[in-house]
């Protein structure tokens, strides 16, 4: 039997600390827990959880030429799609870019890169699953009731389709397996 792990915090190297700071609390809201050097590498601990330290760390030492990090994206989730929305129309004046909506079936999603390229992921979920992977174009402007609809509808067109409770179950059924 392996051991359980629970996701704690990730770390990413950044060339401007002061920048990316100001990105992640004023656009996202993380607080600086703590701040501080070992060696040449400065280092911004941010949380947004009182029993978690750190949940993202911004150390100094990100090469200028690097383009890409190894991390594909920072995933977060949020309370709903007023929020999704919010954060969608306030990401270009916080130094966002390459905003794009898009539903997956199983969440409704916005995507952007912070000021450095990073990729980040704002979500919520949905009551539906889909087979993964599916990526699709969303209308944010679209009334709610309007977009849940249309984005019901697709769903119900895809592989797999059905309730996520019902997904879950299954998949907690072969977690139980190993």
């Amino acid at each position: 039997m392996v051991p359980a792990v629970r996701f704690s915090h990730l770390g990413l190297y950044v060339r401007d600390p002061a920048r990316m700071e100001r990105f992640y609390t004023g656009f996202l809201g993380f607080v600086v827990s703590d701040r501080g050097a070992l060696g040449p590498t400065q280092l911004v601990f941010l949380s947004r959880d009182p029993r978690e330290h750190h949940q993202i760390v911004l150390a100094s030492g990100r090469p200028a030429e690097a383009r890409f990090t190894t991390v594909n994206q920072i995933s977060l989730r949020v309370d709903d799609l007023a929020a999704l929305r919010s954060f969608a129309a306030r990401a270009p004046e916080h130094g966002a870019t390459d905003i794009q909506p898009v539903t997956h079936g199983n969440a409704l999603s916005v995507y952007l890169r912070d000021p450095e390229e990073n990729r980040l992921e704002l979500f919520i979920d949905t009551p539906w699953y889909v087979d993964q992977p599916l990526r699709e174009p969303l209308d944010l402007s679209l009334p709610d009731a309007q977009l849940w609809k249309a984005v019901e509808a697709q769903a119900r067109a895809l592989p797999g389709f059905r309730p996520v409770e019902e997904w879950r179950r299954e998949f907690a059924a072969r977690l139980a397996v190993t």
